[in-house]
C-alpha cells in the first residue's frame, strides 16, 4: 500500500532541466507516516516525516533559464529560506525558554504544512 501511495504522489512531482541538472526537482514533497501502538492505546501516535525538498539554485547558475524557470527558482529559494528561518527560530525558542521567540510558519506553504 505504501508503494502505491508513493507512486501516486510521484505523478504530481515536477522536474525540469536546469543549467546544472537535467532532472531538477521543482516541487517539495512531504509524506507523514503515523504509527499507532495497538498494544498501548494510551500512548501517543508516533509521526515520521519524509521530506524531499526541491533543490535551491544560485542566481548565477540560472542565467540560462527562461522566465518560468526563474520564477520557480525564486519560489523554491524563498520557501527554503522560510524553512531555515523557522528552524533557526525554533532553536532560539528552545534555548531561551523564558523569552518569546516568533516562529514565522506563515511565511510559506511548506513551513505552514510542517508546523
Amino acid at each position: 500500500m505504501f508503494t502505491q501511495v508513493v507512486s501516486k504522489a510521484s505523478e504530481h512531482r515536477r522536474t525540469e532541466a536546469t543549467y546544472k541538472n537535467n532532472t531538477s526537482s521543482r516541487s517539495h514533497a512531504i509524506c507523514q507516516i503515523r504509527i499507532h501502538n495497538n498494544s498501548m492505546p494510551a500512548a501517543e501516535d508516533g509521526k515520521l516525516y519524509l521530506i524531499d525538498l526541491a533543490g535551491s539554485e544560485r542566481a548565477s547558475d540560472s542565467f540560462m533559464h527562461d522566465k518560468e524557470r526563474l520564477k520557480e527558482t525564486q519560489e523554491v529559494n524563498k520557501s527554503l529560506m522560510s524553512l531555515k528561518d523557522c528552524i533557526k527560530s525554533r532553536t532560539k525558542a528552545s534555548l531561551y525558554i523564558d523569552k518569546f521567540i516568533h516562529i514565522p510558519y506563515r511565511s510559506s506553504k511548506l513551513t505552514l504544512l510542517l508546523k
